[in-house]
């Protein structure tokens, strides 16, 4: 049935304009609402909104024999410390305290550290911080050790989504710096980013070693190469002064790598590990590159300043003798604004009896009699004997003192006791913790020998550094 024109129901033009300015009004006030819960979540504090997973590593075996018998973050560092407290004092410096450590090798003197550092004195009755080590498991779901960075994230996210979190803060537990992880947080925020990856300044000479990424105007990532060299290296120069840096020092320092530190706001991991690439090993050359390619918001944030990977013996031995440095140190454990905590142990002060010590750090309770001590670092509850000459050297210490009932015992059989014996020489050298070495030692490679593993006779040599293995006996009279 045909109805006429004008019985039609056509709006009234007032009509129009009124329903016109109501959805604009919603409109504005869905802005708002948006805005608001934007701004609420930009202030949300660090604190209950942010999960810190620190990432154990592998099995460390460019490290070798300094993981033999530990997990690489629970290697010794710089006099009284463990690598391990880079990241976490990093983490409550910045007000960060629901702190989980992944590992998979050797980690009982890594879960002994932790648990005897921060189990006390981060949890309480109303702040809900913890230190916690999560081990690789087998599960019904998946009976593998971790494959890499974003499976060990992956096998645990059933845990980490538990938590009411805005962002995970992805962390190594291998590298020497200081940051403050807030700023770093409130810059992902502010930016509205899925991810954001800390990137470090770097000359020609230094970024070969390195992944590096290109950025926009933005800031925001397009582009990741992996260790490139000759044109793919000229490819990946970029303007450093977009993020932050002055003319002068960017014209230096034309690239920028990835320091492994991210953040990752919550859905977007879920998103990312389990529907995106649930077959993705690791976060720095799958998970993040390919959240680039399918058009998520990566964005770089600059840190500018000492950070080093401490993945090698020789970076390992220069950070460590990097303390010493002088006027001022690579890195210095002083900063009374972000202290370095460890393990509260108690320990007498050291005692250093007609010894001349130079450029030198030493830890807590150790014993040093007539000797000389040139650019070292000396470890806690070391024990050196007279006439001992320690140059270029890193000395952990033990895990012990023996009495003087042990060391006459050990005496009366001909044993060694731990420590450093009677003029020895030691130079250019890592000494493990619990060591035995006996009179008139030298450890000076003095064939310039730069790779030799020779376990059995309790040392190894790797780019000209000896380093003795822990719990290792040099008889009296060795010569290395």
């Amino acid at each position: 049935m045909n109805v006429p024109l004008a019985s039609k129901a056509y709006p009234s033009r007032s009509n129009v304009a009124s329903e016109q300015q109501q959805s604009k009004r919603d409109k504005a006030t869905i802005d708002d609402a948006k805005n608001s819960s934007k701004n609420k979540n930009l202030n949300r504090s660090v604190d209950e909104s942010v999960l810190g997973i620190i990432l154990g590593g592998g099995a460390g075996t460019r490290l070798y024999p300094l993981t033999k018998k530990r997990a690489k973050p629970a290697v010794p560092l710089g006099a009284n410390y463990r690598l391990i407290d880079i990241p976490v004092s990093n983490c409550l410096n910045s007000n960060i305290s629901k702190i989980y450590v992944l590992t998979q090798f050797n980690s009982a003197s890594l879960n002994r550290h932790l648990s005897r550092a921060y189990g006390n004195n981060i949890g309480g009755y109303k702040n809900e911080g913890f230190v916690e080590v999560l081990a690789a498991q087998q599960s019904p779901d998946n009976p593998n050790w971790f494959q890499g960075t974003a499976d060990a994230v992956r096998q645990y996210l059933w845990l980490f989504e538990e938590h009411n979190v805005m962002e995970f803060l992805i962390l190594a537990g291998d590298h020497l710096y200081r940051m403050d992880y807030e700023k770093f947080i409130q810059a992902h925020r502010e930016t509205d980013s899925d991810i954001t990856v800390a990137a470090l300044p770097m000359d020609e000479k230094r970024a070969t070693a390195f992944g590096l990424m290109k950025i926009d105007e933005e800031g925001r990532i397009v582009e990741f190469a992996e260790k490139p060299k000759g044109e793919q290296l000229k490819a990946m120069m970029v303007d450093t002064t977009i993020l932050g840096l002055d003319d002068v020092r960017a014209k230096e320092m034309p690239y920028i790598a990835s320091m492994g530190i991210y953040v990752i706001s919550k859905n977007v991991m879920l998103q990312l590990l389990r529907e995106q690439f649930p077959g993705a090993n690791d976060f720095g050359s799958e998970v993040i590159p390919g959240a680039t390619n399918i058009g998520m918001r990566v964005q770089a944030y600059l840190y500018d300043g000492y950070w080093e990977d401490i993945g090698t013996i020789e970076a390992f031995y220069n950070a460590n003798l990097g303390i010493t440095k002088k006027p001022i140190p690579d890195f210095s454990f002083y900063d009374r604004s972000a202290p370095i905590y460890t393990q509260p142990r108690h320990l007498p002060p050291s005692k250093v009896l007609d010894a001349d010590v130079t450029d030198s750090v030493i830890g807590e309770g150790c014993v040093i009699k007539n000797c000389k001590i040139h650019h070292s670092v000396v470890g806690l509850r070391s024990c050196i004997s007279e006439g001992a000459i320690i140059e270029d050297s890193l000395l952990m210490g033990a895990d012990y003192y023996e009495t003087e009932a042990d060391k006459k015992l050990l005496g009366e059989k001909g044993g060694i006791p731990i420590g450093i014996g009677k003029n020895c020489h030691i130079r250019r050298a890592i000494i493990d913790k619990n060591a035995r070495i006996g009179d008139n030692v030298k450890i000076i490679n003095v064939d310039n020998v730069q790779e030799a593993a020779r376990e059995t006779d309790g040392y190894f040599i790797k780019s000209g550094i000896v380093t003795v293995v822990k719990d290792a006996l040099l008889p009296s009279g060795t010569v290395i």
